[in-house]
């Protein structure tokens, strides 16, 4: 190979770049990325990553490899063969058809995909085999590095029961529970009475909010039992389950570590994950408001000694539960890459997807304790393809009729693995995007995510933008006043949407009149209740966003829909007149019927015609996305009819069971 000689100047600046200071890093990061990626040339790492994922954590992994100079490889479903990872790789392979367990799980079809194109290494990206040991030892057997921990952290950490027993050696705080195996629901019921009501039962080898369900009582224990074991075979293939105190209304913290294979181990600060639904991550945000600088160190402390104790080498995160007195337990470790770690890239600087190559080729972490900085505040949305208005999101599927990101707005950041003509289907997460906004203060990044959903166009399926807008905006949220239970507290009867005000209602039945007069007349002035409201900007009705002004406030407004969906009719003087002769249509009586709510996969069906039911008593269960929901009765009854059976595939609103 050629020598090549780099100029003088150049070198200067590598220099001073690889010794500069995060926060001075930080602030030279482009605005849609908000952190930097500062590959040294004399650092050789990879030729070629192969990523064994799909969607925006694959997209994430290849932008940092095309940074750093390294080729990609994809491996894709039948189904995503056009999908944007696919298109953004150097190569692509296809592992296999749409069901996880044939593609993304298939360890056989990715080793054939690893041995084909020559990949030197591994990004797992998170969830699928990104904590799968025994994907690990295959590569290890292979002389293929995997970008990540070893594999005793991974088991070691990967089991709940394990790892609980490792952080209590490690001096670090644990929740009060039992530590073995529970084996039956009886069982589980027993040891509960020990404990004490709530409990927690989830899955030993689980994580993302699946296998794990809160019990109150005896019977609610055994239908946790249940359906925690199902939820844990079908995603981890191991249906282990171990129970523990349920730490009621607290906070979920936790801290990002970075550890290197020369022992060296670092905290990146924390992130408050509190605002959840079905113990799924809504809203993110880096740094915590609750934290002072005592209790932070002393949870990255006990982190770092938990990554220690297990000799881990990579990005990782240990999660804590938080009580209202700053007394934090032991959750969870996490031996991958978060959903949620771009906030931390925001605040630090740091590339953590960068980090994780440099330590998996064995390089020395860059730098100390001291380095690393809390500079500004940063924000994450997770968009989701879920109806907001059915238990806080239960999935949609659909293509994406039109599709447009808020990158024109400054300090924001999308990580999808969508665009336009994408399908949401049913095999996989329903994630849109991750949206992260960034500001030196948290009311600067709050109000910059504000704008940002605001200008976030999403059509043909539908989304949690409402909720995730009314979630930023609430007093509780805005004051730092959160804990798990936020959305069930603040949301009793479910979201029902935003409630307009008197003044907000005007405005917005202004706009909707000064649209469709600009379509008819192309006029701008209207008069609303006896008063004038002056609605100005630019009318151009093919953009599906219009920035105006109403009555000197800047607004913007999505025609057919915006972070909030008001269905708006404008009826002329004589139509409003004769609309009010229309016979209302009368609302389906849902008492004797039971429809499915989501796309999903029917898993169980527990009656049959004939059959009596009583009032909450199961029906059916119908897994989507990996979650199970059990639909129950809403009257004592008699099972009249049943329209589906255990394997088919239903849609939302399709009939499951007719009672009398």
């Amino acid at each position: 190979m050629a020598a090549h000689s780099v100029p003088s100047t150049l070198k200067r600046l590598l220099f001073a770049v690889k010794y500069s200071p995060l926060q001075s890093r930080c602030c030279a990061v482009q605005r849609e990325a908000q952190y930097s990626t500062i590959s040294i040339p004399s650092e050789k790492t990879f030729d070629k990553i192969l990523i064994a994922n799909r969607g925006e954590i694959a997209c994430r992994v290849i932008k940092t490899c095309k940074k750093m100079g390294i080729q990609t490889v994809a491996v894709h479903s039948d189904v995503d063969s056009s999908a944007v990872h696919v298109k953004m790789a150097d190569e692509a392979v296809c592992v296999g058809s749409a069901p996880t367990s044939k593609s993304y799980l298939n360890m056989d079809a990715i080793m054939d995909a690893i041995r084909v194109t020559g990949a030197q290494a591994v990004h797992p990206g998170y969830g699928f085999l990104s904590e799968n040991k025994e994907f690990a030892k295959r590569l290890a057997a292979e002389g293929v590095a995997f970008i990540g921990p070893d594999t005793h952290a991974i088991q070691a950490m990967g089991d709940k029961i394990e790892s609980k027993l490792i952080a209590k050696a490690a001096k670090v705080n644990t929740i009060p529970g039992f530590d073995g195996v529970v084996k039956t629901a009886e069982e589980a019921v027993k040891i509960a009475q020990e404990i004490g009501y709530p409990v927690m039962i989830k899955a030993s080898a689980g994580g993302g909010g699946k296998g794990m369900r809160i019990a109150w009582n005896d019977e609610e224990t055994r239908e946790g039992f249940r359906f925690s074991s199902q939820e844990a075979a079908s995603s981890f293939g191991d249906d282990r389950l171990l129970i523990e105190k349920y730490i009621d209304n607290p906070r979920h913290i936790e801290i990002q570590v970075l550890a290197d294979k020369h022992g060296n181990a670092l905290w990146l600060n924390e992130r408050e994950c509190s605002i959840q639904r079905r113990n799924q991550k809504v809203v993110e945000e880096a740094p915590s408001t609750f934290l002072d600088p005592v209790t932070r160190r002393a949870m990255g402390e006990q982190a770092v000694q938990l990554a220690k104790a297990v000799q881990y080498s990579s990005a990782g995160t240990v999660e804590f539960l938080v009580d209202s007195k700053k007394n934090f337990y032991f959750l969870e470790m996490n031996t991958r890459l978060q959903v949620e770690h771009p906030i931390t890239e925001c605040i630090t600087g740091l590339d953590l997807v960068e980090q994780m190559i440099r330590v998996a080729k064995g390089y020395q972490l860059q730098h100390t304790q001291d380095d690393i900085p809390i500079n500004g505040w940063a924000i994450e949305c997770r968009v989701y393809a879920e109806d907001p208005y059915k238990s806080f999101g239960l999935p949609s599927i659909g293509r994406l009729s039109q599709y447009q990101e808020p990158l024109d707005l400054d300090k924001v950041r999308v990580d999808s693995g969508i665009q336009e003509g994408s399908d949401i289907s049913i095999y996989y997460d329903p994630m849109i995007s991750k949206l992260i906004t960034y500001g030196a203060t948290r009311a600067e990044a709050l109000g910059r995510m504000e704008d940002a959903l605001d200008n976030y166009v999403i059509r043909g399926v539908t989304h949690n933008i409402p909720l995730l807008r009314e979630i930023i905006t609430h007093p509780r949220f805005v004051s730092g006043h959160i804990s798990t239970n936020f959305l069930p507290e603040v949301y009793p009867d479910g979201f029902k949407g935003h409630q307009l005000e008197a003044d907000a209602k005007r405005e917005l039945l202004a706009s909707a009149a000064v649209l469709y007069i600009a379509a008819e007349l192309r006029s701008a002035k209207v008069e609303m209740d006896g008063a004038k409201v002056e609605v100005w900007g630019a009318l151009n009705l093919a953009s599906p966003l219009l920035p105006l002004t109403i009555n000197g406030t800047q607004r913007m407004l999505q025609v057919t829909h915006s972070y909030v969906l008001f269905k708006v009719r404008v009826l002329s003087k004589l139509a409003a007149e004769l609309n009010s002769y229309m016979p209302e249509k009368v609302s389906e009586d849902t008492s004797s019927i039971l429809r499915s709510p989501m796309p999903g996969t029917v898993v169980a069906v527990s009656v049959k015609p004939g059959d009596t039911v009583a009032e909450g008593q199961e029906i059916c269960v119908i897994e989507a996305m990996k979650m199970q929901n059990s639909l129950t009765a809403v009257k004592q009854a008699k099972v009249k009819s049943v329209h589906c059976k255990p394997g088919e595939t239903v849609g939302e609103g399709d009939l499951l069971v007719e009672l009398e």
